[in-house]
């Protein structure tokens, strides 16, 4: 896809960012953010189908207005020309005085360029978007991102992707905000200068909360400017509600906090009102002949809680682990999707993988089983928190009795697992999970009973902390480590951040990891890349 447009109109309007959002004089960032009137946060779209797409906007009226009326346009020329689509939308304080409509009557695989006026004649910045085609589809490409904790590091992923000229859409498979409160200017591994600008400063509960984290992390330019190129298909996972969540609770939602189901609700709205997604909680997207891309829920609808492996850790007795092993962790009640949303998926892939070469199914944790290297508690740091060896002394004791690390991804869920690649088997599916989640780089190959069932390409953090927190050996050896440790892992990166392009053609997948210099500041130079490929019918990776 091609871009020829003036940066400077492309970008007009759309606000100066988080920077110009801190002000002098002792204003606060969330001072300057309440205050903010107009377009205040850029446009962005999503939902996207071969005739229609979900167009977003947040515009704040002077005076004492309770309401606005917004119009948009749609063209196919930046200079808006010919109109050839739009409608209008009402918002207010209701709904934080976001908007969204979704514009139908559009044609396939096609660019347009879209803004939206106010009733004052203020017109918002020129975003572009484009449908997704119909019929033979010969080359299609996908951003593929997750985990960007803004306290850590610049959005620096999202500033390198808005450069490209060949990518048709972004997947962002969640942790687009993080829900925790600041932590200390100078502990390692954050940033003093984006430490002060996370706003609220405190853990967010309510809704007010949720809405001025977005906010804050909406102001960053390099999102706003990834969002106004290429339409974005999001879906949360845990930190946009809190850590470790579930259906019924999250691991770090705590009895003083109030009641859960407040806060869910209230993390819930949020991210509708400030996201380019509709409220249907899982959706397929249909990329002609040539793909199906599932968008899944696997956090707060159907969830069931995580599994604690901690009372077959304390027995200290390899048998309470191997009774573990072989009994609760293989409860088929327990499910990451609810069985509505297991049985949609299966029948999808089945209905699917008929008609489209690839079934892409976008997934907020990693389904590929991870145990750690034995010899990781020899590589930590000698500072090393006694906590954290006792972690990993753990995930290797677990891992010796073939239980692998990680109960809040797939790890936890074997039966439900087992039930989801069965499934993308039954349907003869060339199957390709895209992960988040895990804030590092992974290449795996899934298999269900001695069988391939497809591959998994899981994306490094755009900036949150990965596995290399603490370690003290050569990355390289660590990645060797883990690849040695784990018969479905073909290759791994843990220490680098970025995000995934994903280039499909009907005989092949290709994931290509972009590796950033640093998110320490604004740098949006590669280190490096990683290609790994899949060929059509083969379901294990090219060697």
């Amino acid at each position: 896809m091609t871009f020829t447009i003036d940066r400077r109109r492309l970008v007009l309007g759309a606000g100066a960012g988080l920077a110009a959002l801190t002000l002098p004089g002792g204003v606060s960032l969330a001072q300057g953010l309440l205050a903010a009137r107009g377009f205040t946060h850029g446009l962005a779209s999503g939902e996207p189908a071969a005739d229609s797409m979900l167009l977003w906007t947040r515009f704040v009226p002077g005076g004492n207005a309770d309401a606005v009326r917004l119009t948009a346009e749609m063209a196919t020329d930046a200079a808006f020309a010919k109109v050839v689509a739009g409608g209008s939308v009402q918002t207010g304080g209701w709904r934080d005085w976001t908007a969204k409509l979704t514009v139908t009557g559009l044609r396939p695989g096609t660019t347009y360029y879209y803004r939206f006026i106010a009733p004052d004649g203020t017109i918002s910045a020129t975003g572009r978007t484009r449908t997704l085609p119909v019929g033979p589809v010969s080359r299609f490409g996908l951003g593929v991102f997750s985990c960007s904790n803004l306290p850590v590091g610049h959005f620096n992923a999202y500033g390198h992707a808005a450069l490209r000229g060949d990518m048709d859409l972004w997947l962002h498979l969640g942790d687009y905000i993080y829900e925790s409160g600041r932590p200390q200017p100078d502990a390692a591994n954050v940033l003093a200068a984006r430490v002060l600008a996370l706003e609220p400063a405190h853990e967010i509960l309510a809704l007010a909360d949720y809405r001025m984290r977005l906010a804050c992390y909406r102001a960053d330019p390099d999102l706003q400017r990834l969002h106004q190129l290429a339409p974005m298909i999001a879906q949360w996972d845990d930190h946009e509600s809190a850590n470790d969540s579930w259906e019924g609770g999250a691991g770090q939602h705590q009895p003083d906090e109030g009641e859960w189901s407040a806060r869910k609700a209230a993390a819930m709205q949020a991210y509708r009102e400030w996201m380019p997604v509709s409220d249907e909680p899982w959706k397929t997207y249909a990329i002609g002949d040539l793909a199906t891309l599932y968008r899944t829920e696997s956090r707060l609808l159907g969830r069931t809680r995580q599994i604690d492996m901690a009372p077959a850790l304390a027995a200290g007795d390899p048998a309470a682990l191997a009774a573990f092993r072989d009994g609760p962790w293989q409860d088929p009640a327990a499910t990451m999707l609810g069985f509505a949303q297991e049985a949609w998926l299966a029948d999808a892939l089945a209905r699917n993988a008929r008609s489209t070469a690839w079934q892409l199914v976008g997934m907020g944790t990693i389904t590929g089983r991870t145990s750690p290297p034995p010899q990781i508690v020899d590589w930590l740091r000698p500072d090393t928190a006694g906590p954290r060896v006792a972690f990993w002394r753990d995930a290797i004791r677990a891992g010796r009795a073939g239980i692998p690390m990680w109960m809040d991804r797939w790890d936890g869920y074997p039966a439900a697992r087992a039930r989801m690649l069965a499934a993308a088997q039954a349907a003869d599916a060339d199957l390709v999970m895209l992960a988040g989640d895990s804030h590092n780089a992974w290449a795996f190959q899934l298999a269900h009973d001695g069988r391939p069932a497809g591959v998994e390409f899981a994306g490094q953090a755009v900036s949150s902390n990965g596995v290399e927190t603490g370690l003290a050996v050569d990355p390289a050896i660590v990645a060797r480590g883990f690849v040695a440790a784990n018969a479905e892992l073909r290759w791994c990166d843990t220490s680098r951040r970025g995000y995934m392009m994903i280039d499909l053609t009907p005989q092949r997948v290709t994931g290509e990891w972009q590796f950033l210099n640093t998110v320490a500041e604004r740098d949006l130079t590669l280190a490096g890349t990683h290609r790994m490929s899949v060929e059509r019918g083969r379901r294990i990776f090219a060697t």
